[in-house]
């Protein structure tokens, strides 16, 4: 039986895979693809808005009639 650099632990035992490191790394890999799929929808919606030239507002498609930055027609206070 081979021996380790390090001593009694032989290279064979450091890389046994069970079935669980096989269902874990299969999770984590289709985790990673789902959220790198997500971080590409992300940037992609980004660079449409951008490229499309519109203004971008925190409240895009609302009313601003009534607020502060734009009161409602009438007397003020």
């Amino acid at each position: 039986m081979p021996r380790c650099a390090l001593g009694g632990a032989s290279e064979v035992a450091l890389h046994v895979e069970t079935e669980m490191h096989r269902r874990r790394f299969s999770r984590n890999l289709g985790l990673g693809l789902v959220l790198a799929a997500f971080v590409a929808l992300v940037f992609a919606l980004t660079v449409v808005k951008v490229t499309q030239g519109d203004r971008m507002h925190a409240n895009d498609g609302k009313s601003m009639a009534g607020t502060a930055a734009q009161p409602a027609t009438g007397t003020a206070p």
